[in-house]
Formats: C-alpha cells, sequence, structure tokens
C-alpha cells in the first residue's frame, strides 16, 4: 500500500475513534445532538471504502 493511501487510512480512522469518544452515549446514538458526530463517522467510512477502491485501482493498474 502506498504511503499516501496509508496516511488517511490512519486519519479516517483516528476520527472514527475520536468521534465515538466524543458521543454523547447517554442520551442515544440516534439522538440529535450525536447527529453531527453520526455524520462524521460515515463520512470516514465512506472515506475508507474510497481509499481502498483507489489502492485496488492503483494495483489493477500496476499490473498493465
Amino acid at each position: 500500500m502506498h504511503l499516501f493511501y496509508k496516511i488517511f487510512l490512519v486519519l479516517f480512522v483516528i476520527f472514527i475513534g475520536f468521534n465515538l469518544y466524543a458521543m454523547e452515549w447517554q442520551l442515544g446514538f440516534w439522538h440529535e445532538e450525536n447527529a453531527k458526530f453520526i455524520l462524521s463517522i460515515s463520512a470516514a467510512i465512506v472515506g475508507i471504502l474510497v481509499v481502498f477502491v483507489m489502492h485496488t485501482l492503483s494495483r489493477f493498474a500496476a499490473k498493465r
């Protein structure tokens, strides 16, 4: 995996961890107060998926 992809993978995992830590669990997962954290977690998950897709496409391009 290229260094570029590894850096973004680590950043997205840190974002997910921070948002899980900052979420107010007493209010409930779907509470209005936690909406910003849920949005940020979902964006980080999409980012991780994009990193894996980009890595896979770069491997296919290198095989050619």
